[in-house]
Order: structure tokens, then sequence, then C-alpha cells
């Protein structure tokens, strides 16, 4: 399999298990679900790092199709370099970064790693292109 495919089957389990961080929350704060949180489906209050966990995770299911568009584009078309292998770690690791820092709320690498993910997204899209 391809540096691209490969990262992007790691950013597609990221993404896909970052709701584990906020439920966890949930639960430490409010205890397991009861009947009642089955017909009532508004969100319990949790604090502010779990509210923190649920927008990271929102904004990675978010920028994920982009991406995942994108990154399969570049293999479908054969365009894969060393350049796209690149963009698509640094993509991941951004991301991860991104969620981490969302967690814990480090101002501004917050905002810088989530811009230079969008930068690889872009420059994956001038690759395709170009």
């Amino acid at each position: 399999m391809t540096t691209e495919l490969t990262y992007l089957a790691f950013t597609a389990i990221l993404t896909a298990s970052l709701w584990v961080v906020y439920i966890a929350c949930q639960v430490q704060t409010n205890g397991a679900l009861t009947p009642q949180n089955y017909v009532d489906p508004a969100p319990r209050p949790v604090p502010l790092w779990g509210q923190r966990a649920h927008r990271a995770y929102l904004n990675a299911v978010e920028a994920f199709a982009p991406f995942a568009a994108l990154t399969l584009i570049t293999h479908i078309a054969n365009k894969e370099t060393s350049t796209t292998a690149w963009l698509v770690m640094a993509y991941f690791w951004l991301r991860l970064l991104h969620a981490v820092v969302y967690w814990f709320a480090v101002p501004y690498i917050r905002t810088i790693s989530f811009t230079l993910g969008w930068l690889c997204v872009v420059g994956l899209f001038w690759h395709v292109i170009s």
C-alpha cells in the first residue's frame, strides 16, 4: 500500500476514534446513560474540556472529507510523489496535534496546526490539478 493510502487509513481511524474522549467525559461527569437519555437526545452538561473534545471531534470529521477525496484522487490519478507522501504524513500528525492541543486548550498551537493541515490539503489539491 502506498504512503498516501496508509496515512489516509491512519487519519480515518484517528478521526473515527476522537469521539471516545468526549464520551469518556460524559460518563465521568454524568454517569452511564439511562433509558431517559435515549428519549431526550439533549446533550448532558460536561466540563469545558469535554466540550473541547466534542468540538475537536466535529472539526476532524468536517476536515476529513476534502483530505480523503484529494488523497484518493492523487492515488487514482497515479500522481503520488514524495511531496504528496509528505503532505499526507504531515496532515495526519497535524490533525493529531490539533486534537490534543484542543483538548488541553493550548492557545495559538491549535490554530497553527489547523492552518498547516489545511495547507496540506491545498497542497494536495494543487498537486492534483497541476
